[in-house]
């Protein structure tokens, strides 16, 4: 009975400890890469915003799959026209699921996009799934998913909000 109670008190010391490991590195993450990406969205900084980005990413949408990059030039031109516009942006987005290792993270949540140009405001509701690697000790996004409807049903502020105990970024 004893080494049945010293085996579990070895087991869950090891799980609470890789559990810390795991919330240490979605801390790290959220600090270099999510900070600077709501930070760049909503000051409409493209080169920020690409730059959490790596060299290489596979970009789906639902109207296209992106390997060559283009489209950190469709974010660049996007944001000079919301500029000159006048656009104010927020960004909103909350974590369904993260899983994370030590070189790795797959991250699923939905986002909402309000945009507010002269006196009129937008929203904008979808559902992410992101990947990220740890590059040359980096956090950079290296496949990024996004979508607008689930099961032909349009994402909205319904599906949003109802993200119960998570944290809105």
């Amino acid at each position: 009975m004893r080494t049945l109670v010293t085996l579990l008190i070895i087991f869950s010391s090891i799980s609470m400890k890789a559990q810390t490991n795991i919330e240490s590195l979605q801390k790290e993450i959220d600090e270099t890469v999510w900070a600077q990406f709501k930070t760049a969205f909503e000051t409409i900084d493209s080169e920020a915003l690409n730059s959490v980005y790596a060299d290489e990413v596979l970009r789906v949408t639902p109207s296209d799959i992106d390997t060559q990059n283009s489209f950190k030039i469709k974010n660049t031109e996007r944001f000079k026209l919301l500029k000159e516009k006048g656009a104010a942006i927020r960004l909103d987005f909350w974590f369904e699921s993260r899983h994370t290792n030590s070189d790795t993270s797959y991250e699923v949540g939905f986002f909402k996009i309000t945009t507010r140009i002269d006196e009129e405001t937008s929203s904008h509701y979808g559902q992410f799934h992101i990947v990220l690697k740890k590059i040359n000790s980096v956090w950079k996004i290296t496949q990024d998913w996004d979508t607008t409807h689930i099961n032909g049903h349009e994402i909205g502020q319904k599906e949003f909000e109802r993200n119960g105990q998570n944290k809105i970024y």
